[in-house]
């Protein structure tokens, strides 16, 4: 019975489970992704106001359709060097517990569908920061895809902040 009913099931429906969207960025030269449905909005650069005391990954807020929006640099919060001078960001928005957060990335790619047969978990070779926030990886070709788990890039404790 289990065996007509997959058989039965819509071509779509199948595909849709084999397969996850991703969002690509790109941060000094190295290939991320977050998984589309967490994300909200793409923007160019944008007007941040800086945040007093806030930790040092937390770039500021910017206004978003009359919205705050924390902005996060992603280069400082996985340990990287900061962004040369004149250097425009791009920002990918998510929202996590009702908050919108702009990631801070030096540029966004486009949307990949990729196998779930090929994401791997983070491999020991992997910097351990990056393990840190990494939900896993895919070997594309020549490129390694470094997925980011959105709320461990988010979350700070109490001794960051």
């Amino acid at each position: 019975m289990n065996q007509i009913v997959a058989r039965g099931r819509d071509s779509q429906e199948v595909l849709a489970a084999e397969t996850q969207d991703y969002v690509t960025m790109f941060i000094e030269g190295q290939l991320f992704g977050i998984p589309v449905l967490t994300v909200q909005d793409v923007l160019g650069a944008q007007k941040i106001t800086r945040i007093p005391l806030a930790p040092r990954e937390v770039a500021g807020s910017l206004n978003l359709r009359g919205r705050i929006v924390t902005a996060i640099d992603v280069r400082l919060r996985l340990g990287l060097a900061p962004r040369p001078e004149g250097e425009q960001p791009m920002s990918v928005v998510v929202e996590l517990g009702g908050e919108l957060y702009s990631l801070m990335v030096d540029s966004v790619g486009e949307v990949l569908s990729l196998p779930s047969a090929g994401f791997e978990r983070n491999p020991p070779t992997l910097d351990p920061l990056w393990r840190e926030f990494s939900a896993g990886i895919f070997r594309l070709q020549g490129k390694l895809l470094v997925v980011l788990d959105v709320m461990r890039l988010l979350e700070f404790t109490r001794q960051e902040a």
